[in-house]
């Protein structure tokens, strides 16, 4: 119980202090005007309350990532909960945070455009088609995940749940976000806080032993898997998460005071932190062991285990219940990841969103690629997903500090996250099986080496002058 209290404590903290310390460093400003009252566009563009934004922010970046991913890390035992507590938040947080700030000050701008302006156009380029297909990879990967779900708890065909997502998708990417995100997501939010913490609670109140095997310097994974990297990519959304820095936009062009920023991008990605926390915990102390819970995890993926966990603590309608609210989760991820590549397309294209024909234009193309990636395997598109989605949060980190640098203010709180992050994303491709399979330890230091360099390119980047700091106002 003490790990578990410690470490949500340590979550409130880290986002009354160190969140006010990151907001203050990059100069929140209440007298700038935001896009949503410069350029109002009935549309993308739109005034909402903060609160709204809040939910419909912690919802965007949520998906299956605080569910799955933590799941997968308690295969390691309680190793997994100091990364979920401080890499949300030295690291996720921040990132969130300064890349939806940034966004704010350049007129609601797009992830490659952010990149681009601190990176450079050939980033910029390589960024615009990456990204595009980054989120068509998430939105089939959070198609798949509740689609099983659904089918397995009405006996339905998978195949009619993910034609029945998809359709929603479609209407949640090309009609403006007030009309379906803007008065759906506030209620499916709350659901899902109010599931999560009814497990927690539950657990507690059965008896359950909270972390029995509390020895965090033992890595306790069943299939002999290494600790480093790998859990640092298992535990993405929760702890950092690329994909986020390609929501945050979206939420910026509905915001309507700078200094709202800290709650609305630091403190939904604390939120989602406390998510995965409660999922790691639920994962290490539900189950005897970590070969009780991989045993589970091998007959059916995270999927099972999410439904016999909410089954066990809070009954069949309680637990029916929770899986909705994680069902939720991926739904209302996977439809902003085909907004965001919509967004993002038009933004690259200089393509005019405002008419519905053109949204239809961008929007028909992206949907018959997601559709085609659903006909792959769940756990290999994941793998993929997962080294991708770190991979930008590293990309991301970079370009924000290359903006802080370049405006005289404290780089350093995203500068070593992002060399951190260099260092595990290029050991992880260099190690794993779905890339080049070398040896660890040739893997980690050429993942240090690549670190040193991008730190040097970092360096030479910054010393060159800023980019006008805001197109609003």
């Amino acid at each position: 119980m003490l790990y578990f209290v410690g470490s949500v404590l340590l979550l409130i903290f880290g986002y009354l202090f160190y969140g006010a310390f990151v907001a203050k460093i990059f100069g929140a400003d209440a007298r700038r005007s935001t896009p949503a009252h410069v350029n109002p566009d009935g549309v993308d563009y739109v005034l909402m309350p903060r609160y709204k934004i809040f939910l419909i922010q912690l919802l965007n970046i949520a998906g299956l990532g605080p569910v799955v991913g933590p799941l997968l890390g308690a295969l390691y035992g309680p190793a997994a909960l100091p990364w979920v507590v401080f890499g949300c938040i030295l690291g996720g947080a921040v990132h969130d945070y300064c890349a939806g700030m940034i966004s704010l000050r350049w007129n609601g701008a797009s992830y490659p455009e952010i990149i681009g302006r601190n990176l450079g156009l050939p980033v910029r380029r390589f960024m615009e088609v990456f990204s595009v297909l980054f989120m068509i990879l998430v939105g089939a990967v959070f198609v798949l995940g509740p689609a099983e779900l659904l089918s397995s708890l009405t006996s339905t065909n998978k195949l009619i749940w993910i034609a029945a997502i998809f359709a929603y998708y479609f209407l949640a990417t090309i009609l403006p976000i007030h009309v379906v995100i803007g008065r759906i997501y506030p209620f499916f939010a709350a659901l899902l806080l109010i599931m999560a913490i009814g497990l927690m609670g539950a657990l507690i109140i059965k008896g359950y032993t909270l972390f029995p095997n509390a020895d965090f310097f033992v890595n306790q994974n069943p299939n002999g898997e290494p600790l480093w990297p790998l859990l640092f990519i298992t535990i993405a959304c929760g702890a950092i998460s690329g994909f986020h820095a390609t929501q945050s936009p979206m939420m910026a062009r509905c915001l309507g005071n700078e200094t709202h920023g800290r709650s609305i991008f630091y403190g939904a990605m604390i939120a989602e932190g406390l998510l995965a926390l409660i999922w790691v915990t639920l994962g290490v102390s539900f189950y005897e062991s970590p070969q009780a819970l991989n045993a589970v995890i091998q007959k059916g993926a995270p999927n099972l285990v999410v439904e016999s966990i909410s089954k066990e603590l809070l009954g069949s309608v309680g637990g029916v219940l929770a899986i909705l609210g994680v069902i939720v989760l991926p739904i209302t991820s996977g439809d902003t990841a085909f907004r965001s590549a919509r967004l993002m397309l038009a933004d690259a294209f200089h393509f005019q969103q405002g008419p519905m024909l053109k949204r239809l234009i961008v929007a028909v193309p992206l949907f018959a690629m997601g559709i085609g990636l659903t006909m792959f395997n769940f756990t290999k598109i994941w793998s993929y997903f997962g080294w991708s989605n770190q991979a930008m949060a590293c990309v991301t980190l970079w370009a924000i500090s290359v903006y802080l640098a370049r405006r005289k203010k404290l780089h350093w709180i995203t500068s070593l996250p992002a060399a951190f992050m260099t260092v595990v994303c290029v050991t992880f491709l260099l190690y794993a099986e779905i890339g080049f399979n070398l040896p660890m330890n040739i893997s980690t230091w050429c993942g240090i080496g690549m670190a040193l360099i991008a730190f040097a390119a970092f360096l030479k980047w910054s010393r060159t002058a800023p980019a006008k700091d805001e197109n609003v106002g």
